[in-house]
């Protein structure tokens, strides 16, 4: 089958022949249809990859303070020695995919073969023609529920996630800061809960983008003044960061038009210098949300196959997967207007000249067939 590698090491994004995997217990084998490129996260990987080996060390400090750690218990030679080949080992992109079950792993009951499915998770709906992928990552599509529609279902928990953290009740005011695929999934889910919305973003098209889905949207520059008319003076109940950018701006931002109490989650990575005078002033919670919900980085949740009683944790990560393709089913959440550009996964390497901005075009949605 063909599979979608990246090599962390020369920085090349392959497509390569490789074996169909079989699924292990509680896992099904699905056929991919559609996947979903994360622009922000396989960007970021992407991006990377292709840094020299001192762009590589000056990124990401934490990395060499492994192998510097590992050279004191180890030697040096064997620390090197492992990291080089951590370097050259190819890894699969791709989190958020569509398809039908093809086989099932042992123990394997909540699906059948010929099932259409949504799927999660890095490791396992990965860009190929084939992946294995845990039950509990996965949840059955809708009959009116097309696979490109499907593939947006992780992205879509991401944001589900996010704005769950914030406990929204109908008719409070929502500012979502950053519209780029995750924010405007963020702004379909809060108007599907009743909540009034307003987008805020640095780029026109994604404004624009915003306002035709029904909300009030507005540049960064006017931000502020039409927070405060939007309001009413009061202030937003909630804010959600869905912003990609090392900038601090987004988190100054989300105190400045915060309402008293209001409640500000980071669904997005960005600068977490977060200013205390104005947040304690108005004394705003902030959460920085993990994930697509309760489970993820689990691996007894993931790979073992444990749920959790959904009694004691009603919207876990594959709970949220489901909830999502569920609000696409009943015409609450519509995506048809966010894909900008489809790839066969034969040509998956000029995706991603288009989302490092090789190719200098407008994206949005892109996705692999």
């Amino acid at each position: 089958m063909k599979q979608l590698l990246q090599n962390i090491g020369d920085g090349k994004t392959t497509v390569a022949d490789v074996p169909v995997p079989s699924p292990k217990p509680g896992m099904v084998l699905v056929e991919t249809a559609v996947s979903l490129v994360s622009a922000g996260t396989e960007r970021m990987v992407v991006e990377f990859a292709e840094k020299s080996l001192l762009g590589k060390a000056r990124s990401r400090p934490d990395l060499v303070k492994q192998v510097v750690d590992k050279a004191r218990r180890e030697g040096v030679l064997t620390a090197v020695e492992a990291a080089f080949n951590r370097l050259d080992q190819p890894m699969p992109l791709g989190y958020s995919s569509a398809g039908t079950v093809v086989e099932l792993g042992e123990g394997v009951q909540e699906y059948r073969v010929g099932e259409r499915a949504a799927c999660a998770g890095s490791g396992y709906a990965v860009h190929a023609e084939y992946a294995a992928v845990p039950v509990n990552l996965v949840a059955p599509l809708p009959d009116n529920v097309d696979f490109e529609a499907g593939a947006f279902g992780t992205l879509g928990s991401i944001a589900l996630h996010g704005f769950r953290l914030a406990h929204p009740q109908i008719g409070e005011n929502v500012v979502v800061i950053g519209l780029g695929l995750v924010g405007l999934l963020t702004v379909g889910i809060a108007q599907a809960a009743g909540c009034k919305v307003l987008g805020i973003d640095l780029d026109r098209d994604r404004v624009a983008m915003a306002a035709k889905m029904g909300a009030q949207a507005v540049l960064r520059e006017k931000a502020e003044e039409t927070v405060f008319a939007f309001s009413r003076g009061k202030g937003a109940d909630v804010v959600l960061i869905c912003a990609d950018t090392d900038s601090n701006d987004p988190v100054e931002l989300a105190g400045q038009v915060s309402g008293d109490k209001g409640r500000v989650v980071a669904v997005g990575a960005v600068g977490m210098d977060i200013p205390r005078r104005v947040y304690y002033a108005k004394e705003i919670d902030f959460i920085v949300s993990r994930s697509y919900g309760p489970g993820r980085y689990d691996p007894l949740y993931e790979e073992g196959g444990q749920d959790y009683p959904v009694s004691y944790v009603r919207w876990t990560a594959g709970r949220n997967l489901e909830a999502f393709v569920n609000l696409i089913a009943e015409g609450r959440v519509d995506i048809s207007s966010l894909v900008t550009h489809r790839f066969p996964i034969e040509d998956a390497p000029e995706a991603y000249e288009l989302i490092t901005g090789k190719k200098d075009e407008p994206f949005l949605g892109v996705l692999l067939t």
